[in-house]
Formats: structure tokens, C-alpha cells, sequence
């Protein structure tokens, strides 16, 4: 597993990072060309102290330093069993690169920007320089994230688990990190039941229902048979008169994702017909947390 980490300045990608090296044994594979494009023409630019951030987090290898992406890759997909993780996602040509892989995950990370600028200020006092004030931060996070040519919100927008870093607790990151479970190999191929449910709900976006839009999937032998979504069919025998489908065709387990306001009376008529009823718990793609108030 290859994960890669991605964000606004100061979100907590380092963090997150350092984290999977110390408590998950992961270890970090970087690139030798940090960040082609700088945000400013500073000595305090977010990039470059960004860079020097880096160098601080725990790696002992050399094999571990890239000059390509391409490299990076191929040395990956010879140890794609083992855990690694990498910060230097800086445009979305690398990002496509690493998307193709299976074994790739894309997190990212978010938090206030004020937060963030009193971060930025703890990470200039580190390097002894001048802190900016709000204004000129908020305008360098404006062309980090919305700039055409380096903007990083592009990237965010494509990763599939989202981690909202709200608080200034490492405790409470690490707490969040460890209920999102990140190494969970499920994150990188979907279990049966979450492929299916996947099915199931690009099937609902078809019906026109005003109350709430189903979908489902007919499986047999891991294998899909039929797919459909809720509506008023033609020929079929009303509820109220014993049409009951689910139970009169032979399916053997019904699995649901969401809960529905007839879902006692439905939970007995499938028990009578002998069908086994199962709710969906996929791994959780996003955590929020907040600062404890003061």
C-alpha cells in the first residue's frame, strides 16, 4: 500500500505522515524535486519551509529518494504488500501517475485557516524568521490552493478518504487517524458487499421517486443477475395483495446500507420468509473533529 498525503498549507500532512511511520510502520518515499513551482518569492515561503518540514520526519534510507515519479513506482509495485507514504504530490500529473496503481490511496487533509496560520507562525518561529500576518497568509493560501498553475485544490477534490484537522490536539489527530484505519486493505479493493452496495446505489440515481431514490443489485454466486431501482412497475402484484418479491423469487439475504420508516414490518415478513436480513457498514472515508472549547 502507497499512501499519499495532500493538502493546504500547514493542514497537518506532516503530521498525518509522521503517524504511519511511528505507529503504523510505514515508511517514507519522497521525491528529490520537492516543489518545482514556489508559492512566493520569500524566504518564509509556505514550499520551501514546507521542504525543510520533511527532512524532519523519520526516514533512514536512501534508496527511499526519487528522481521520477515513474521511479518511485516501479520501486513500489516490487513492495506493494508493504506500507509507505509520501507528502510530495505537487500537481496533478504525478497524481494521475499514482491513481493508476491499485495499490495507491489519495488522503486528504483540511483544517480553519486560522488554525492553519497559527501553525505557520509555530513553523517560522522554528526556522527564526518573520511570521506574515492573516491577510498576506490568507492570500497565499488562495494561490496554493486556486492558483492555475500550482493550485492544489485540483487534487484534494480527488481523494478518497477526507480527514478535517480542526484541532490543535496531536491526541485527537491520532485518535481520528486510528478510527479511520487507513492501512485497512478494503480501502484499496472494495469487499463484495461493498461492491455491490456501490451497484445498488448508482442504480437509485435512475429512479424519479419524490420521497427517496433505491436502488439494488440481484446477486447469486457473486455474480450480478438483475439491477433496479424503486418506482411503480408494470404487471407486478400489489403489496397489499401479496406481492411481496423479495420473498416469492428465492433470494436468500437481503443486505441494506440505509434504514427506512417500514423497515420493522419489512424485517418481519423477510424473518417468516426465512431470509436473512443484514445492514452494510462500509470503512469510514472521512473524520471530523473539533478543538475542545476553551
Amino acid at each position: 500500500m502507497l499512501i499519499g498525503i495532500c493538502g493546504g498549507i500547514c493542514a497537518g500532512k506532516h503530521a498525518i505522515a509522521e503517524y504511519l511511520i511511528r505507529e503504523q510502520g510505514f515508511e517514507l518515499l519522497q521525491l528529490a524535486n520537492k516543489n518545482p513551482l514556489p508559492i512566493t518569492n520569500e524566504l518564509r515561503d509556505p514550499a520551501r519551509l514546507e521542504k525543510s518540514e520533511t527532512k524532519s520526519l523519520p526516514s533512514h534510507k536512501d534508496e527511499t529518494v526519487f528522481e521520477t515519479v515513474d521511479s518511485l513506482l516501479d520501486f513500489v509495485t516490487k513492495r506493494w504488500t508493504e506500507h509507505w507514504v509520501t507528502t510530495d504530490i505537487w500537481d496533478h500529473t504525478t497524481l494521475d501517475r499514482l491513481l493508476l496503481r491499485p495499490f495507491f490511496l489519495l488522503v486528504s487533509v483540511d483544517a480553519p485557516v486560522s488554525l492553519r496560520w497559527q501553525r505557520f507562525r509555530d513553523r517560522c518561529s522554528r526556522q527564526q524568521l518573520d511570521p506574515p500576518d492573516l491577510e498576506k497568509f490568507v492570500m497565499w493560501n488562495d494561490r496554493h490552493l486556486y492558483d492555475r498553475e500550482i493550485g492544489r485544490a485540483y487534487l484534494t477534490d480527488r481523494a478518497q478518504v477526507r480527514l478535517f484537522n480542526a484541532s490543535s490536539s496531536l491526541e485527537e489527530l491520532h485518535a481520528a487517524l486510528k478510527r479511520l484505519d487507513l492501512s485497512n486493505d478494503e480501502r484499496l479493493r472494495p469487499t463484495w458487499d461493498q461492491y455491490f452496495m456501490q451497484l445498488a446505489s448508482l442504480a437509485a440515481q435512475r429512479s424519479n421517486c419524490m420521497k427517496r431514490r433505491v436502488g439494488c443489485v440481484i446477486v447469486r454466486d457473486r455474480r450480478v443477475i438483475s439491477t433496479g431501482y424503486n418506482g411503480t412497475p408494470r404487471n407486478i402484484t400489489n403489496c397489499n395483495e401479496g406481492g411481496f418479491k423479495i420473498a416469492q423469487v428465492g433470494i436468500s439475504e437481503v443486505v441494506y446500507s440505509k434504514g427506512y420508516n417500514m423497515d420493522k414490518e419489512s424485517a418481519e415478513i423477510l424473518s417468516a420468509a426465512g431470509i436473512h436480513l443484514r445492514q452494510f457498514s462500509p470503512v469510514r472515508s472521512n473524520e471530523r473533529y473539533v478543538a475542545n472549547p476553551r
